[in-house]
């Protein structure tokens, strides 16, 4: 995640070059995250360095979409290759049927805008199923795991396909599986 601090340094672009440079890191391996607020904050501002990382080849992407006052004419202006649909949408789905016509839409614009969709909160089948019907691209939530320490998460990425199996579906909350 970029902060409101960082986002505001004019030279946030070729900090983020450099650093690429340095590490040896392929720029399309790294993604970074923007509030739907933050980039509210200097429109301008945003957009010009969004498309700075763009150009170089870094993956943007914006998060908690739909939490902030930002017009939808912004996502086209941006140029970002993710949205995230804030929990507050996916909590209730699909038994509102308000949450779930916002899901289903904000998914299918941003796909029409060439966007990835990311769900975040996930924590039930219902909602997966859901999201799934609706070509969400990807989704992230207790569903599958609480969140990882790093040393967690690597012996997780180290383990067999089976282990890895077992070790999700044992994450997986029992009213989620019902």
């Amino acid at each position: 995640n970029i902060s409101a601090r960082q986002l505001d340094q004019d030279y946030i672009g070729s900090l983020i070059e450099e650093t690429l440079d340095e590490s040896g890191l392929q720029p399309g391996l790294l993604e970074l995250e923007i509030t739907e607020s933050l980039a509210m904050n200097d429109v301008e501002s945003t957009a010009a360095t969004l498309r700075h990382l763009n150009a170089i080849g870094i993956h943007t992407s914006i998060d908690d979409f739909g939490t902030g006052y930002s017009s939808l004419n912004y996502l086209t202006r941006f140029k970002l290759d993710n949205l995230k649909i804030d929990l507050s949408f996916i909590r209730n789905i699909p038994h509102n049927p308000d949450d779930s016509a916002m899901a289903s839409a904000i998914i299918s614009l941003a796909h029409k805008l060439g966007m990835n969709v990311i769900a975040e909160g996930v924590e039930t089948l219902a909602q997966l199923e859901f999201l799934t019907e609706n070509d969400c691209d990807e989704v992230q939530g207790e569903l599958f795991s609480e969140p990882l320490s790093a040393a967690k998460l690597e012996a997780l990425l180290n383990s067999s396909s089976d282990q890895m199996i077992e070790i999700i579906t044992d994450a997986i909350p029992e009213q989620a599986k019902q």
